[in-house]
């Protein structure tokens, strides 16, 4: 993969390009695209991606986007979660109504499902939170639960901030909010490109279908979700 994907705010500059909209659902903008046998390759003027063309849906033209619908209001987790990090992530993405497969990759860029994990920041967790961030949604970050439901609806709140755009939100979630407005999109740090890279394209992975051999005479198994 060459450098990242650099999203424009929908309400950043306006320029001609177009989305190409991914098999999960997700929309990336880029100016232009070039397709080279089973390979897609995204050309933005910061960067580009490449992905596989099974995972491209199709491509639309830029259009203002619509206004997000109002978030609606949570009701408080379940009181009783399992403790493995990664069922708490299933059930966090579920609750912030969000892919299972995009709250996971952020957590597994983020820490790995490492409970305990610190960052040289300070960030805590599984969803590696800034004390700061957890407080604001009055949140624990050091409590597993709270530091998970928390960081899930963080990345919704900020999937709605930039009108669905993934790459957009995924950046201020590693780099804050303050740097994306900055550049008017992903900015130019060589960590946050390659993180943002690294959990769409680790996305796009886990939410293929998984093949399996079925046994002899049994019925094939439903694809996975």
């Amino acid at each position: 993969m060459r450098g990242c994907l650099c999203l424009l705010l929908a309400a950043g500059l306006a320029q001609a390009g177009e989305y190409a909209v991914l098999s999960t659902g997700f929309r990336l903008h880029a100016d232009r695209h070039e397709r080279n046998g089973d390979t897609i390759t995204l050309i933005d003027g910061g960067g580009s991606i490449e992905l596989s063309a099974s995972d491209v849906a199709g491509f639309e033209a830029e259009d203002p986007p619509p206004a997000p619908p109002p978030a609606p209001t949570p009701e408080p987790a379940p009181a009783a979660i399992p403790a493995d990090p990664q069922t708490l992530v299933a059930e966090a993405a579920r609750y912030a109504e969000l892919p299972v497969a995009l709250v996971a990759s952020v957590a597994r860029a983020e820490s790995g499902f490492q409970v305990n994990a610190v960052s040289p920041k300070g960030a805590l967790g599984v969803m590696q939170l800034m004390p700061s961030t957890a407080a604001g949604f009055q949140a624990d970050p050091r409590d597993v639960t709270q530091n998970i439901y928390a960081g899930a609806l963080y990345l919704r709140q900020l999937l709605q901030k930039y009108d669905g755009e993934v790459a957009t939100a995924l950046a201020a979630y590693n780099a804050g909010p303050g740097a994306v407005e900055k550049y008017h999109g992903v900015p130019p740090y060589r960590e946050t490109r390659d993180y943002v890279n690294r959990v769409i394209r680790d996305y796009v992975r886990h939410s293929r279908p998984s093949p399996a051999t079925p046994a002899a005479g049994a019925a094939p198994p439903q694809p996975a979700r």
